[in-house]
């Protein structure tokens, strides 16, 4: 697994390394990642996200909402999230740090040059503590015709769910197991991008049926019926609990 992590940044550098060499050191653009933050906590209250002292968003993120992709710090990155205009931090996590997922650090920090989302949302087993979550975003243009999707469970108090989609009287499985704080069709072990991947589907409207794994009943969400997929464009759904236990869905 640590040599995998090595070969891959070695790629994201070495793809433009050439190019970028090519530049006069004083005109070449500083390398960084980029990050678009989320707030999928059940508080009803706004966040600020840092990496470590910096403060990168400027305005508080209500419950639902994210900002748009800001450059970052990238590698071993601590990020952290503070509450209305406050500078206590309410959650850290380190990036970067650990080859394997840990209770104190995730298998890969921001990339230079990658797109990622970092979203803070309400620890797995208890709603009173929070955690971040990192995914990388694959924002290359989808196949004529088509969109990218993919689906965040964030809905804490929900065990592991499923999705399947409707378009055109037809219906298709996006992912048959989902758990909390996982994206459909993740495989954590895997590249950067399979830790969140989209998957390819017609664009036009569609449908998202969301099912209970241990129920076996469905959870009603008005926003995920009939969605108006462009062609071209790329859609993360997550899906979040508010402080009276309703689930919503919000797209990006």
């Amino acid at each position: 697994m640590q040599k995998r992590i090595i070969l891959l940044i070695g790629l994201a550098f070495g793809c433009k390394k050439a190019e970028y060499l090519d530049i006069n050191a004083q005109d070449r653009s500083a390398l960084s990642a980029n990050i678009r933050f989320v707030n999928a906590r059940v508080p009803n209250t706004g966040i600020q996200f840092w990496t470590f002292t910096q403060q990168i968003t400027t305005t508080p993120l209500l419950p639902g909402n994210s900002s748009d992709y800001r450059p970052t710090t990238f590698g071993n990155v601590q990020i952290n999230f503070t509450e209305g205009n406050g500078t206590a931090y309410i959650a850290s996590r380190q990036f970067g740090n650990s080859a394997t997922y840990s209770a104190t650090g995730g298998p890969n920090g921001p990339i230079a040059g990658y797109y990622h989302t970092v979203i803070a949302a309400a620890s797995r087993n208890d709603v009173s503590k929070d955690s971040l979550i990192l995914f990388y975003d694959d924002l290359s243009t989808p196949p004529a015709g088509k969109a990218k999707i993919r689906l965040i469970h964030l809905a804490y108090g929900i065990g592991a769910i499923s999705a399947n989609i409707f378009q055109n009287g037809k219906e298709n499985k996006l992912s048959d197991s989902i758990p909390y704080g996982s994206a459909s069709g993740s495989n954590i072990l895997g590249k950067a991008y399979d830790s969140a991947p989209f998957s390819v589907i017609d664009a036009g409207k569609i449908s998202v049926g969301i099912t209970n794994k241990a129920s076996n009943t469905p959870i009603l969400i008005n926003t995920l019926q009939d969605i108006q997929l462009e062609a071209g464009k790329i859609y993360t759904i997550f899906l979040l609990t508010n402080g009276k236990g309703i689930v919503s869905a919000n797209i990006l």
